[in-house]
C-alpha cells in the first residue's frame, strides 16, 4: 500500500484496514511460532503499512483540530 492509496482512503476505510492488517500481523506471529512461515519479508511490509495508515489518520486528526 502506498502513501497515495492510503490518502486515498476515507477515515473508516483507515480504520477497517488498519484492523485487517494488525489481525493479519497476529496471525502472521503465530504462524511464526507454530509453523514455518514461508515469507519472512511479509512482516516489515505489513508492519510499515499499519505505519503509513497511523501516520495518516494522526495527520487527519491534528487537521481537523487546527
Amino acid at each position: 500500500m502506498t502513501g497515495k492509496e492510503v490518502r486515498a482512503l476515507k477515515d473508516e476505510e483507515i480504520g477497517v484496514e488498519l484492523g485487517r492488517l494488525r489481525e493479519r500481523l497476529y496471525t502472521m506471529r503465530v504462524q511464526s511460532v507454530t509453523e514455518k512461515v514461508e515469507d519472512n519479508s511479509q512482516f516489515k511490509k505489513t508492519r510499515r503499512d499499519i505505519a503509513r495508515l497511523l501516520t495518516e489518520q494522526t495527520a487527519r486528526r491534528a487537521a481537523a483540530k487546527a
